[in-house]
């Protein structure tokens, strides 16, 4: 199925596609694993926006049954929190770090002025799966213990699919998130239909992209029905906190959020789900320079900055 991005992405959007593609190439898949690595990371630097001004951050580790797991801590001077947002970054579980999504981080704490804790869970196909999740909930799991603050939960793309995993396993926890916001999440839709063939050759992410992240994250095993691998898949969304999922229009993950604020609001619980116009996969890099990635990273830190002070946004 063939769609025009001639027309529904815009000049400036189109100029952010070319200067990732310069650096991160549009087949970085068939790269090795350390080639991906490198021209990622040096498309991250070169993308960096700096802290804002009142933001500072501590890096420390959280010590886990079998692994020290890096994490980084951002603090607002001058405001006293309200809330924690544990945040996995996106990479397809394969590329991206502490660095990767640092300013990113450092710009929702200073819109917010909670507390982040940015997490440097365990990579493919070093560490398979569950490797990954076990790593978020350990995370979670130590925000709990050691901070008496509401605990909100943010990720995107493959931290946004952690970021709903480890929401639906604590969801009973006396601690448990009260509020989520996914940003263009890959949830674990079927690759057969929907958004996966209209978008299937969408800009910066492709829907063979998705099936070779997918394959290697699992080490080639089928964890479809595994909701920690895939969370569209629990056949339980009850008990679920107040979810914001924000998609791009124009990539294959998008219906994964329509369906799962579907799910959710089956189950009788809060969920929206906000489907970009225009945007693109990974978008949260152009919101310096593309005006409608500056639009929904505001709604996004609108989002989370509600949610933790346990207001529904509404719509947004």
């Amino acid at each position: 199925m063939s769609t025009d991005y001639s027309v529904l992405i815009d000049k400036e959007t189109w100029a952010f596609i070319d200067r990732t593609n310069s650096f991160y190439p549009p087949n970085a898949i068939d790269l090795t694993i350390e080639e991906q690595r490198g021209v990622y990371n040096t498309m991250c630097r070169a993308f960096f926006a700096g802290y804002p001004e009142a933001v500072s951050s501590m890096d420390a580790f959280i010590d886990a049954r079998d692994h020290r797991i890096p994490v980084r801590v951002y603090d607002k001077s001058g405001s006293k929190p309200e809330a924690v947002c544990l945040y996995f970054h996106g990479g397809g579980f394969v590329v991206g770090g502490l660095d990767s999504h640092d300013d990113v981080c450092a710009e929702i704490c200073d819109g917010t002025g909670f507390r982040i804790v940015s997490v440097d869970y365990r990579l493919a196909p070093e560490h398979l799966h569950p490797t990954a999740f076990r790593d978020c909930r350990a995370a979670f799991e130590h925000v709990a213990v050691t901070s008496d603050l509401p605990i909100i939960i943010c990720g995107d793309s493959a931290g946004g699919n952690l970021a709903a995993a480890v929401t639906h396993h604590v969801r009973l926890h006396d601690r448990a998130p009260i509020g989520q916001v996914l940003i263009y999440p890959g949830l674990g839709g079927a690759t057969d239909q929907g958004s996966y063939l209209t978008h299937a050759e969408a800009p910066m992410l492709s829907t063979r992209d998705t099936v070779y992240y997918a394959n290697i994250r699992g080490g080639g095993f089928n964890w479809s029905t595994d909701p920690r691998f895939a969370p569209l898949n629990d056949p339980d969304f009850g008990g679920l906190p107040p979810t914001v999922v924000i998609s791009a229009e124009c990539d294959p993950l998008s219906d994964d959020g329509r369906h799962y604020r579907d799910k959710i609001l089956a189950a009788g619980g809060k969920a929206i789900w906000n489907n970009e116009p225009g945007l693109i996969h990974a978008y949260l890099r152009a919101r310096h320079s593309v005006e409608r990635a500056r639009s929904s990273f505001r709604r996004i830190v609108t989002a989370v900055h509600l949610l933790g002070q346990g207001r529904w946004p509404g719509q947004l």
